[in-house]
């Protein structure tokens, strides 16, 4: 027992450390907006007016801020979509062991790896309308008249957004790959037996027992779309119109125009921080939930 005793002690104090930091950083920030959210302040902190809940009021009655957040869900719900056919399809073709599925593979992953704000703004200036070099080659194949005003008609902008996920199906990819070497090749080789052609395995069999790496995409998708500022920000910065803001530009947006109330902008984060954490808690609860009933099974 003391033996055990002196090696939990020698872990917490390798921890320890990153646990002040932890504490300090993290902690201390939820502690300063939750609190700076019930005044009325600028940005030089100075004579804070309480106001009480007056700050999340305005939030909520805010159209402009509830569509963010819908446009959160909605950019989100396209990348999971996105994920759950395009990223895993390709992760069980390149698993089959094709020539050149390596080289594939690699080239669908480095963009998961590059910095999202470089990808962005290629992608900018890619669709830009006069000079981009998606428009460019269009009027050089004689269609002009499919060049269109990719970010900032509206209805354009909203699918040019949603389409950068296609090239960001790498770390979803990496899931797949990872639950595609867990999988039981008897069952593979009995449908294979069987007759059964590669479109039947995949949605039959393969689909449903690479269940966990859709848990895992679909959560770390819905909470990262709450933290997402430079895809949305490098291409339209909002617009246009507002129509492709989400909550993270929204926000942003806010806290930098001329005499900002900053009890109002950590009102609207810790809104978005409960609406993340919530979608956190009820897919661990359904995960837990789903666990339980197969264990007693």
């Amino acid at each position: 027992m003391k033996i055990k005793a002196r090696q939990h002690a020698t872990g917490y104090l390798f921890v320890a450390p990153l646990l002040v930091l932890f504490a300090v950083f993290l902690l201390y920030g939820f502690y300063f907006i939750i609190h700076a959210s019930f005044f009325n302040e600028t940005l030089s902190f100075h004579d804070a007016k309480f106001v009480g809940w007056n700050n999340y009021r305005i939030a909520i009655e805010d159209s402009r801020f509830i569509h963010s957040i819908v446009n959160n869900l909605v950019f989100s719900a396209a990348a999971i979509a996105i994920s759950l056919t395009v990223g895993c399809v390709i992760s069980v073709v390149l698993s089959i062991g094709i020539k050149g599925s390596r080289l594939l593979g690699a080239l669908f992953f480095i963009p998961s790896f590059m910095p999202l704000a470089l990808i962005a703004m290629v992608f900018s200036i890619m669709l830009e309308f006069r000079f981009g070099t998606l428009n460019e080659l269009l009027r050089n194949v004689g269609m002009d008249g499919m060049a269109q005003r990719w970010l900032s008609d509206p209805n354009l902008a909203y699918v040019s957004i949603m389409s950068i996920s296609v090239f960001l199906i790498g770390l979803p990819m990496m899931y797949y790959n990872a639950d595609l070497t867990t999988i039981n090749t008897g069952v593979l080789e009995a449908a294979v037996i069987d007759g059964a052609g590669l479109g039947r395995m995949l949605w039959h069999i393969l689909f449903p027992l690479l269940k966990n790496a859709h848990k895992t995409i679909i959560l770390s998708t819905l909470l990262g779309s709450f933290r997402e500022f430079e895809r949305v920000f490098l291409l339209t910065q909002g617009g246009p119109a507002g129509t492709t803001e989400n909550s993270s530009v929204y926000i942003y947006s806010f806290a930098r125009s001329a005499g900002v109330n900053i009890g109002y902008v950590c009102a609207a984060s810790v809104i978005v921080l409960a609406i993340a954490l919530c979608i956190s808690v009820i897919q661990l609860l359904a995960y837990r939930t789903k666990t339980g009933k197969g264990r007693r099974a």
